[in-house]
């Protein structure tokens, strides 16, 4: 009869570097933009919510173009708006522009999504692509944002949720 075979340990991952430096922290916790930003995020996606439901009752309809277009730009307006000053968030907390390590796929992604608003806006202007192609657009710019608005909250929710850890590590007489 042959012995089981051994029982294989893993070793624990190694703990996961955490979204921001002590020295970071403190800088963002002591900027007016990191409030801005978190201000400006909810707006946004408010402003997201109603023009996607004025651009689906357009596309569905055929009724409603004023006043999806004019969703699109505000939103639009509001995402230049949150790319602004969040370049400042990023200088002031990391002291980079943009492509933070900690942000930089979040970063990257955003370029997409800026993208995209950018061609709507220019598709507007021009009349190029139609009514149902600007919309059409619209939500390509849309979906784009929400996949860059998802990197954004699991990236910081993951931040929060280390952040809890090593405070109950502290807490417990552990180290962190």
């Amino acid at each position: 009869m042959s012995s089981p075979p051994p029982r294989l340990h893993r070793a624990a991952p190694p703990p996961a570097r955490p979204l921001y430096t002590p020295e970071q922290r403190r800088r963002r916790d002591a900027t007016r933009w990191t409030l801005v930003q978190g201000v400006l995020a909810p707006l946004q996606f408010l402003v997201f919510a109603i023009s996607l439901a004025l651009v689906l009752r357009f596309l569905a309809s055929g009724e409603g173009y004023a006043a999806a277009t004019a969703s699109v730009v505000v939103k639009t307006a509001l995402l230049y708006t949150i790319m602004v000053t969040g370049c400042i968030w990023e200088k002031v907390v990391f002291d980079r522009w943009l492509f933070a390590p900690a942000f930089f796929w979040e970063d990257v992604f955003s370029m997409l999504v800026l993208a995209l608003h950018t061609a709507y806006l220019a598709a507007l202007a021009t009349g190029a692509l139609g009514a149902q192609g600007q919309m059409l657009l619209a939500l390509a710019a849309y979906a784009a944002y929400v996949i860059n608005a998802a990197q954004f909250v699991l990236k910081l929710r993951a931040a929060r949720l280390g952040e809890a850890a090593v405070a109950r590590a502290r807490a417990e007489g552990a180290p962190a």
